[in-house]
């Protein structure tokens, strides 16, 4: 293995488990992490969300249940139509510091500007975070649409 990370995720285990993206002595490869977090928002396109909380973090699983998560995204994605247009726009690091060992550690969130068809006064943001795990593999750990 390289030191850079590497997508892991093959359409096969996408039901089971986004871990998405593998770290190799910690070093984040933006262009691995923007490819991970198009696959989680294709995830969302095709009405899997499900499968995606499936494989997340164990803190994202704690914070919020399987049902009410696939119940946010669909909620916030229904006026909205099919995505038109989706450009990546930002990826920033960010090291959080909490007593709970599963939530503290480092992030990685990518955000995309994106055209719906049934919002045609402008673009929306797409924010898709990934986590670190303590066995050292990038997992999804939330999306948020703004």
């Amino acid at each position: 293995m390289n030191r850079m990370t590497r997508l892991l995720v093959s359409a096969a285990l996408l039901w089971s488990s986004f871990t998405g993206l593998a770290a190799a002595q910690d070093i984040v490869e933006p262009s691995d992490m923007v490819r991970g977090g198009m696959q989680a928002i294709q995830m969302i396109d095709q009405g899997k969300a499900g499968e995606l909380w499936d494989g997340a973090t164990p803190a994202t699983r704690k914070r919020v249940t399987r049902a009410d998560f696939t119940g946010q995204v669909a909620k916030s994605r229904a006026s909205l139509g099919a995505p038109q247009q989706r450009t990546w726009v930002a990826v920033n690091r960010q090291v959080v510091a909490d007593a709970d060992a599963d939530t503290a550690g480092q992030y990685v969130s990518v955000e995309y500007e994106t055209r719906f068809a049934n919002k045609s006064d402008g673009t929306l943001r797409e924010l898709v975070s990934f986590h670190l795990d303590r066995d050292r593999t990038w997992r999804f750990s939330g999306y948020v649409l703004r």
